[in-house]
């Protein structure tokens, strides 16, 4: 019965990290090794966890695009809906 209860918890407790794992990733739109090339150019080191955050930052930017476009009016989102 012990052994019972600590399977059915070890499986509940992977669903749960799994679910949250889905829930963070977001689609890459980034080259990992292209964004981490572009910034050791610059002398510094990369954390692994640079270009997801990164990506972050790009969905932001759409986000923002296509609210300006959508409170102009169009459905188009041009390259000035990026500009700040």
């Amino acid at each position: 019965m012990a052994r019972k209860a600590a399977k059915k918890k070890a499986k509940k407790k992977a669903t749960r990290k799994a679910g949250r794992r889905k829930a963070a990733t977001k689609e890459t739109l980034l080259v990992g090794s292209k964004v981490k090339n572009a910034l050791r150019s610059h002398g510094v080191n990369v954390a692994s966890d640079a270009p997801e955050a990164l990506n972050e930052v790009i969905y932001w930017y759409i986000d923002q695009a296509v609210r300006r476009a959508t409170a102009n009016g169009r459905k188009t989102v041009r390259a000035h809906d990026f500009m700040a």
